[in-house]
This record gives structure tokens, sequence and C-alpha cells, in this order.
């Protein structure tokens, strides 16, 4: 891959939601109780990316996403102490997205997700001046599946690419990209730079091995960096592997929710410091290893 130009802010448009994070012990008992361990947070994969992308050392962040009237204040001041400028447009029809995060005693989780306001960020919530400054467009890829947000996610990628800013994006869901299809969605991120899981990735491409599909993807995408959990990152370009990062050991995870957009966060910072794509991966690594340990998607306080 070529040394990616470095400099500027990172504006990512995505999401905030609402989680609902349960942590509970060996079996959920069908039917009755479960003692489990509860906390309402912050989170949204695009939020998440903002937030972890400031905790690893970019002072410029900016988000755009939609929220309902109901908790939008509560999300601004969160992403605020943060660190994060938060634009947030305002629903009065439909709350902030919601889910609920069920992990396991591995730390694996399992979403129920309500999309609520999310896929209701429209092409008008989106202003070019949101990119004087930036170096680099983030997409959360959860915009893609649906006509309205997904307007607005292409109006902001076409945007960027106008003005030659680099613009990345996460496929965001397997479930729901199986839902759109993996052709529909390849054709939407046409021009952009992809970080997909390894999930993702199988499903994008059909092949079993996310090595494999990570150079399949990377023979139509600039940039491709495919997350493997525990086993930390690996890099494609020109239709080849050309590079991996380790994921640091992790004693005790907790959680692993929000693990993937922490990478993100990571790597996008290390990119926009001048970093190369290796070195970009492994604190995108050390950033993923950092979630698994706390509750929630956001770095900690």
């Amino acid at each position: 891959m070529n040394r990616p130009a470095s400099g500027g802010g990172l504006l990512v448009v995505g999401d905030v939601v609402t989680d609902v994070v349960a942590r509970y012990g060996p079996t959920l008992a069908h039917g009755t109780d479960t003692a489990a361990r509860i906390r309402t947070l912050p989170g949204g994969a695009g939020a998440n990316v903002a937030c972890w992308a400031v905790r690893s050392g970019c002072a410029n962040v900016t988000l755009l996403a939609r929220a309902g009237a109901e908790s939008a204040e509560w999300h601004r001041e969160a992403l605020e102490r943060a660190g994060v400028r938060a634009f947030l447009a305002v629903d009065e029809e439909v709350p902030t997205a919601t889910v609920i995060a069920l992990v396991d005693p591995a730390a694996e989780r399992t979403f129920l997700t309500d999309s609520g306001a999310v896929l209701r960020l429209a092409a008008e919530d989106f202003s070019p001046a949101l990119l004087d400054g930036v170096g680099r467009l983030h997409l959360s890829g959860y915009l893609l599946f649906a006509a309205t947000s997904r307007a607005a996610a292409h109006l902001a990628l076409r945007t960027a690419v106008e003005r030659g800013v680099a613009v990345s994006v996460d496929p965001a869901s397997a479930g729901f990209l199986a839902e759109l299809g993996p052709e529909r969605f390849l054709e939407f991120t046409e021009g952009a730079e992809l970080l997909p899981n390894a999930d993702e990735a199988r499903l994008l491409t059909g092949l079993p091995e996310p090595e494999a599909a990570a150079a399949e993807l990377s023979r139509r995408f600039p940039r491709v960096a495919v997350t493997l959990g525990a086993r930390g990152a690996v890099l494609a370009a020109g239709g080849e592997v050309i590079g991996r990062a380790p994921a640091p050991p992790v004693r005790e995870p907790v959680d692993s929710t929000g693990a993937g957009d922490a990478f993100t966060g990571g790597f996008l910072a290390a990119l926009l410091a001048g970093a190369d794509d290796r070195a970009a991966a492994a604190e995108g690594c050390r950033a993923g290893a950092e979630a698994v340990t706390t509750v929630g998607g956001r770095p900690p306080a």
C-alpha cells in the first residue's frame, strides 16, 4: 500500500446508539429469570470510532449522526466529554437507536438492534463545510442499510472524493449486510477503503479464510484491513496480503462490544498522524485490546 497522506482531522458520519449491555453467567435460562449485570451506556459504531480516535491521539474529531429528542442531549454531552465535536440532528418523531448487547462469560456479544433514528440521517443533515480541515472521512456501514441514510452517506462520500479526502467504510453488521446483499454493498462503497471484520469479509467475498478474503477485496478497494479478533488484523493490497498486526494479549476480557470500532479509531488516528499501514494496524489492535477490558463500546473515562 502507498503511505497515506497525513494531517487534518477526522470526520465520522455514522450513528449514536443507546446501549443496554447485559453480562450474564454460563447460560440464559429460557422462559424465566437469568441473573445479569446490566448497564445503560452511550454507544453506536460511528460514535465509538470517533471516541477511540480521540483516545488514540487525534485531537480533531467530528461526528455527524442523528438521535431522538429524548436522549440527544445526553449523547451530545457524552461525546463532548470524550473530546468529540458532535453534530447531532435531532429527530422529533423517532427515538435514538437502541441496542441490547447480550454478553456471555467469554466476552462474546449478541445484539438485539432497534435502528431508530440512525437510518433517518438525511442528505440535508450533511454540509460540505463539515469536511473543512478534514484529512479523512469515515462512514459507518449501518447508514447503507436504508435508503434515506444511504443517500446521506453517498453525498458525504462523493463530496469527500471530489475534495481528495480519503474515505473509509466499515460494513458494521454481518447480519444486516446479508439482508442488503454483498454486491449492493460493494457497489455502494466504491471509491472508499474497507475495514471489515472476518465475518463481513467472508460474506463479501464468499471465501472461507479471512486472509484470502482480504486479498480478494483488495482487488476492488485501495486499502483493506480485516480484523481477526484475538488474532489481530491482516492488511491487503493489489490482490495479496501485505502485512499482519498481532493483537496484544488480554488476560481478562469482559466485553467485546466496540472492539472493532476501537480498532478503526486507533487505525485512522495513526494514519492521520503519518503512520504507515502496518504501524497503524498495530495501533488499532492496541486500542481493540483495551476495548475488551471495559464494559461498553467507548474508551474508559
